[in-house]
């Protein structure tokens, strides 16, 4: 039985369903494929991914597939209602709220884990770090699962390592198809997205800082700077300081940026990022924001605790006011500021990250994966990246050379 805010708010999600089935043709493709060959018929599939509109079409797309979809949110404010209305309507099992409580959003992942699924499509690791903590009972019927994002990767390398991760999981977001543009373009775009929607202000002209110069930041550093924005890198990897430093931006500590910035985004994968060390250093005005996945790169409790006063100045944006008279804002309660102060991804970026997911999800039931502890993490075969990626080029019409066979020995030997 679902668990959702309001069944009737399903025609809005379903509009927004279609705008997006209409372009995401990757998975359109796959959907007339599996609606033939019905790959994951019998099985149930447990997914934790941010509930709005392409999600919902990989849940289609599986769902069309034979797959049984239980289906939650991976964070409490990314979670559409009407999305998760329009699903049900469909006739998937959904568990999910837009502004869960804390005890809401867990019920929602144990709920889909109690139906004892098959295969776990996870953002973050919350499903299999669950499962394994609360349903050990369960891990034999797990085939394998698939975690999309880089904060989940780190957790089951953490597992894997230990010995404790029971089942096969693929890295998708480690596939050059996923990572590369995804994290970049997808994360550059639709963090700028959520920032300017939100608070209504412009970038030109302001000192940028970005934590974080991964992928992710990369792409967030990219698309501020053309913006109009004076971008400054923190890092703590000298090697990625060295990258930024030679992309062309000033990288420093956070200690000294905070003096400088008036936006602040956090795209790290770690704690505390900006935290009371740096409360007394920002200039009042500032905006700090948050594009990694767990709500703990920007310490908003702390921040809470050192301010005199805290009140909402704008949908979406706290205001936290010190006792010097200073006053910074923070969007989306340092939650994912692109999705839960945004829609996300755009459309076409999401249709390869979801292509693969849906890839990988069938090659593990097609692929017996060895169950051997300290091994269970497995790269998104490069067959799959390259389907993917011939079939993006395809629906853009672009033609590339292939090897002659002259040229494959050469290259290969063979």
């Amino acid at each position: 039985m679902s668990e959702i805010r309001d069944t009737s708010l399903w025609e809005s999600g379903a509009l927004k369903i279609q705008w997006v089935r209409g372009h995401m043709p990757l998975l359109r493709g796959l959907q007339e494929e599996f609606i033939r060959t019905q790959p994951f018929l019998g099985r149930k599939i447990a997914l934790s991914v941010h509930l709005e509109a392409k999600t919902a079409y990989l849940c289609e797309v599986l769902h069309s597939g034979g797959a049984q979809m239980l289906i939650t949110g991976s964070n409490p404010l990314s979670t559409q209602d009407d999305i998760a209305a329009a699903l049900v309507h469909e006739g998937m099992e959904v568990f999910a709220l837009h502004g869960a409580t804390q005890e809401e959003y867990e019920r929602g992942i144990r709920s889909v884990l109690s139906a004892g699924p098959n295969l776990i499509i996870d953002d973050g690791g919350d499903l299999v770090h669950t499962i394994h903590a609360e349903f050990p009972h369960l891990l034999p019927g797990v085939i394998g699962g698939c975690e999309e994002t880089t904060t989940g990767i780190l957790r089951l390398r953490a597992m894997d390592r230990s010995g404790k991760l029971a089942f096969p999981m693929m890295l998708v977001n480690d596939a050059d198809c996923k990572h590369l543009f995804d994290n970049r373009y997808g994360t550059g775009q639709s963090v700028w997205d959520g920032i300017c929607r939100t608070t209504n202000l412009i970038v030109a002209g302001k000192d940028v800082v970005v934590a974080g110069y991964g992928w992710c930041g990369k792409g967030v550093a990219m698309r501020a700077k053309g913006l109009g924005a004076r971008v400054i890198v923190t890092e703590v990897d000298p090697v990625k300081a060295m990258e930024a430093v030679m992309d062309g931006f000033r990288v420093m500590s956070m200690a000294d940026a905070a003096r400088i910035g008036d936006i602040f985004v956090t795209v790290t994968g770690c704690a505390d990022v900006i935290s009371e060390q740096h409360f007394p250093l920002l200039k009042d005005g500032a905006i700090l924001c948050n594009a990694g996945h767990f709500d703990v790169e920007v310490a908003v409790a702390r921040l809470r605790e050192a301010a005199t006063e805290v009140r909402k100045a704008r949908e979406n944006i706290q205001a936290y006011t010190f006792a010097d008279g200073r006053t910074v804002y923070v969007l989306a309660e340092g939650r994912l500021v692109n999705l839960a102060a945004g829609d996300g991804h755009p459309a076409e970026i999401m249709d390869m990250s979801f292509a693969i997911q849906a890839l990988s999800a069938k090659y593990l039931l097609d692929n017996n994966l060895p169950r051997k502890a300290g091994a269970m993490l497995h790269n998104v075969p490069a067959a799959i990246d390259r389907e993917v990626a011939c079939r993006k080029l395809a629906d853009w019409g672009i033609r590339i050379d292939t090897l002659t066979p002259s040229q494959h020995r050469y290259l290969y030997g063979n």
